[in-house]
């Protein structure tokens, strides 16, 4: 026999368990069921043997990122800077060569296409309503395209190209010709602009939390009902209520939130089955793919160098790096992106490989010292299955203007969460937690009524 709660929330990521809070806090009860052995989803903190911890999922939070920020400080919990302090390296043309901000030194034709790229992005992307990019004025045709046929058309320099290229495929976790170009317009709106994706300092990267930002999803699930190695795998759903099948039994509810990846919703088994634009949507929304390649040293060398640790490379398989070190730096600690195609790629390797490869990387970039690794960890978060890819999914061309509103609209009593159905900060840990509020409080409104 179902056990009975108001509300059932599928996952324990930022945006199911802001979901269940909010829903506890206006007085209904809410059961929160999470396939994996923790609390967090895409949030994921470990400490390696020996020490010391480290964020092989999401991990900073930045600038204008509200919910998160608030979420951090009513916890009372510690946080510092990503350091910035030296110069950053650009590795292009097998030439290496220091630079300070955000957009490297390159030769004036280069500086001068991508400072114009950037300009006609950012332009664009304020004509993208957050709520409906469907609705911006240029819609179909941006929807038709794809970001590389836009990059084709408007990066005349080889350099300019796949320096763009490479910093942006960090951004999405996508490759340009898998996205379309209304989708990457509304991600740099949603982010403000691309200053502030890219950025460290004042920047989508400025601030980690000490001990990792799991530490967060933790305190938010404090309290709540959140039953563990549990994942649902069907879900009855009537105009009476809905009950959520789980490997633990199953229980009944007025309504439900599924707040997880759009891949996992439809591996649901929904009865009646999603139908329509709903169903459509979620099999056209593949995952990103991103191994974070983590390398701990005895202190951080690059330092010692006038260096800030972070680098930049036109060749992979990890293109973008950053000192990831805790704040008292007891250790040194490098974190390469390895993204896109070159996910796909590394995360067929063992372990022991991976890891030869990103340390070639580093040492590539930041010298032979880097070869002296204590330890190395990483996550291959296309192989989780209960993410199916990271940091979110994606529109590929066509899928915004032909399926887009049906993101967030409600089926019948189920309700839609997840950083990907956000309108703001979407793809990040402030999205989800904006997104589990919005469910919320679509499912209170309905109750009352």
């Amino acid at each position: 026999m179902s056990e009975h709660v108001d509300v059932v929330v599928v996952g324990a990521g930022f945006a199911g368990l802001t979901a269940a809070r909010e829903l506890t806090r206006a007085g209904l009860s809410a059961r929160v069921l999470e396939a994996r052995d923790r609390v967090g989803g895409r949030v994921y903190t470990t400490t390696l043997e020996g020490g010391p911890w480290v964020d092989l999922g999401g991990q900073w939070a930045g600038p204008t990122q509200d919910h998160l920020l608030a979420l951090i400080a009513e916890h009372g919990l510690p946080t510092f800077g990503t350091w910035t302090r030296g110069d950053n390296l650009l590795l292009v043309n097998g030439r290496t060569r220091r630079y300070r901000g955000t957009i490297p030194r390159l030769d004036l034709p280069s500086l001068l296409n991508v400072g114009y790229a950037q300009w006609r992005l950012e332009r664009m992307a304020k004509k993208v309503p957050l709520d409906a990019p469907w609705s911006a004025p240029r819609a179909a045709e941006w929807d038709r395209a794809t970001f590389a046929s836009w990059l084709d058309a408007n990066l005349r320099t080889r350099t300019a190209r796949k320096l763009l290229e490479a910093g942006l495929e960090t951004v999405f976790a996508a490759s340009a010709h898998e996205m379309s170009l209304l989708h990457v317009l509304f991600y740099i709106h949603s982010g403000k602009d691309l200053d502030m994706l890219l950025g460290s300092d004042g920047g989508a990267q400025a601030t980690r939390v000490d001990g990792g930002m799991q530490q967060v999803a933790e305190k938010l699930a404090a309290g709540l009902d959140v039953r563990l190695s549990s994942p649902v795998r069907r879900i009855d759903h009537d105009g009476t209520g809905v009950t959520v099948h789980h490997d633990g039994g199953s229980v009944r509810g007025e309504r439900a939130i599924v707040a997880v990846p759009p891949k996992l919703v439809a591996q649901i088994d929904f009865r009646p089955a999603l139908a329509g634009k709903r169903a459509e949507l979620v099999r056209r929304m593949p995952m990103g793919a991103v191994i974070k390649c983590t390398a701990i040293y005895e202190r951080p060398f690059w330092r010692d160098d006038g260096l800030s640790g972070m680098s930049v490379a036109d060749e992979g398989p990890i293109h973008v790096v950053f000192d990831n070190s805790p704040p008292g730096a007891e250790v040194g600690v490098l974190m390469g992106f390895c993204e896109a195609a070159h996910a796909r790629e590394l995360g067929k390797l063992s372990i022991e490989d991976r890891r030869d490869r990103a340390i070639a990387c580093f040492v590539r970039t930041h010298g032979p010292r880097a070869k002296d690794v204590l330890r190395y960890a990483d996550h291959v978060w296309e192989h989780d299955p209960w993410s199916g890819g990271c940091y979110g999914a994606f529109m590929p061309p066509g899928v915004w203007t032909s399926l887009g509103p049906a993101i967030r609209e409600p089926i019948g009593r189920i309700h839609w969460a997840g950083t990907e159905t956000a309108t703001r900060w979407s793809g990040y840990i402030d999205g989800a937690i904006s997104s589990g509020k919005r469910a919320a409080a679509e499912v209170h409104a309905r109750a009352r009524a």
